[in-house]
């Protein structure tokens, strides 16, 4: 099985060297959550456009979510259910609870969702996020039954980061295809 990518980017949007764009160039089967508002995320909106996203899509899906998307994700599962998702790579997730991590705008995104997520996941952090602390992002991969990676120092895992292809992500994301099949 060769699922479905969802690349769901965070605020901003992830640019032209972010490796979420890259892997949208590379994957055929990959489709982009796009907001209407990338710098005022409206939690509302952006998960109406991502249900939205999720119901045009008919075969398996993995959602590839970074930082607040991880967020999003969360709300998401919180209050709905796909059987086409089967799993979610949940990258450099932003702490939206922690006003020493995010700014205030972002608060409406809190409280982070803490229950099980209902198909495999993966929480990829490092030791020098500057939106989420390392100890953090492993307590919520065990609310949420996450496999958990510290891939280190790398940052938010952003176009800063210079990945391009990340082809460490890729073969965590294969291993979680592994597990799926």
């Amino acid at each position: 099985m060769t699922p479905h990518l969802l690349i769901i980017p965070g605020l901003g949007d992830s640019g032209e060297k972010h490796w979420q764009s890259f892997w949208l160039q590379k994957f055929n089967n990959s489709t982009k959550v796009i907001q209407d508002n990338w710098d005022e995320p409206q939690l509302d909106e952006w998960l109406d456009r991502l249900d939205n996203t999720i119901q045009k899509i008919d075969e398996p899906i993995i959602l590839v979510a970074h930082s607040l998307a991880v967020s999003l994700v969360m709300h998401w599962v919180s209050q709905n259910n796909n059987p086409n998702i089967v799993g979610a790579m949940l990258v450099a997730p932003a702490d939206v609870d922690s006003p020493e991590h995010t700014p205030d705008f972002l608060r409406h995104f809190a409280p982070i969702p803490t229950q099980t997520v209902p198909f495999p996941s993966l929480v990829i952090a490092t030791e020098n996020d500057t939106y989420m602390s390392l100890e953090r992002a492993q307590e919520l991969a065990t609310y949420w039954g996450s496999d958990f990676i510290n891939v280190g120092f790398k940052g938010h895992i952003n176009s800063d980061s210079n990945l391009e292809y990340w082809e460490e992500g890729q073969t965590f994301l294969h291993q979680l295809i592994a597990k799926i099949n």
